[in-house]
């Protein structure tokens, strides 16, 4: 079967961890397109395709159709992302509201009409109180012409190694799509992924990877770890240690800050604040120290030579650490992807 035919722009791409799966599969990814300008050279570094600084919000179909290749069979895919946001771009500040993007992404495949759609999202878009705004996206689809499925997917099951359970839709002019298999049956643990690292103090930079990077602990909360098992968290300190918010009703419902992860077990959901100690169960398993980005990175199942340090831009652990807890998980980026091969093959459009 070849997609030679198709191409795919990825809106509300990030530094390419969707982009990145679909190009493993084969896809030909012609363009992202994101807001925020400080992904460009990480994006483009990393993958064959263009990045387009651009605000979601004020594209338009028109715009968008010209970064298909003319003849080409398109593919829309993107993760729009669903919390109240600014961002500071070209002298200005542009807020959105919470599924405003959403509804742009919705009025984009009015415009452009895509043979085939994906769309990534947190299964909170299904609670009670959100459904009503997936449930016209999905209306607006149909109304299209399209063909609408979508799945809960548990990323541990594509081998992403972490619990991150996501929202994926498929839209498709030729018929259903159906989520591929799992390719997991045991998941792929914190030991299997980032245990041939090299060991780093907090405050280290590894000498030849500066991404295998940790943050650099105050002396206070050096000790708190240091009385922190593997698994463990603040419950197990000495009260002296313990934060004066994790005495109250409320504070004692945070187990998991300050804690380690488990070797033997998938990480938590990468954020983007998951190389910092306090901001959950970040710890390393066995070193003194929170996850490096390198970690963080492969947690999300980037491959180990990903690039996400541009010589453009100043050094900034908080900035990549955003790119790296924003992104679509790569695995699961190709899990979409073989879904939609699949799909194109089942209803012979891959000639």
């Amino acid at each position: 079967m070849s997609l030679a035919n198709y191409s795919v722009v990825d809106l509300f791409c990030g530094v390419g961890g969707l982009t990145h799966g679909l190009a493993q599969e084969g896809f030909n990814v012609s363009a992202g397109i994101d807001l925020d300008s400080s992904c460009k050279g990480v994006y483009e570094k990393n993958n064959p395709a263009h990045f387009i600084t651009k605000d979601v919000g004020e594209l338009t179909g028109r715009e968008l159709k010209r970064y298909y290749p003319k003849g080409h069979r398109k593919i829309l895919v993107g993760c729009a992302p669903c919390q109240p946001f600014s961002l500071y771009v070209n002298g200005r500040s542009r807020k959105h509201n919470k599924w405003e993007l959403l509804t742009s992404f919705a009025r984009l495949i009015e415009e452009v009409k895509p043979d085939v759609v994906s769309m990534e999202n947190v299964p909170q878009l299904l609670n009670i109180k959100n459904k009503g705004t997936f449930l016209q996206f999905v209306d607006r689809l149909i109304a299209c012409k399209y063909k609408v499925t979508w799945f809960i997917v548990d990323s541990k099951r594509y081998g992403v190694p972490q619990r991150r359970k996501r929202l994926v839709l498929f839209a498709s002019r030729f018929g259903p799509v159906s989520m591929a298999p799992p390719t997991h049956g045991r998941p792929v643990t914190v030991r299997d992924a980032i245990g041939h690292l090299p060991a780093i103090a907090n405050g280290e930079a590894h000498c030849t990877d500066p991404l295998h990077s940790a943050r650099k602990l105050s002396p206070l909360n050096l000790k708190r770890i240091r009385h922190t098992a593997e698994g463990g968290g603040w419950r197990q300190w000495p009260k002296s240690l313990v934060l004066d918010c994790h005495k109250t009703e409320s504070g004692r419902l945070f187990g998991s800050v300050y804690g380690r992860m488990k070797w033997d077990e998938v990480s938590p959901t990468m954020t983007t604040f998951c190389v910092g100690l306090s901001n959950g169960r970040f710890g390393h398993p066995d070193q003194d120290r929170a996850i490096s980005l390198r970690e963080a990175a492969i947690l999300q199942s980037f491959p180990d030579t990903y690039e996400f340090i541009d010589e453009q831009l100043p050094f900034s652990s908080t900035r990549i650490a955003k790119h790296i807890g924003n992104a679509v998980p790569v695995r699961l980026g190709r899990a979409i992807a073989v879904s939609i091969k699949n799909h194109i093959q089942e209803h012979g459009r891959g000639r």
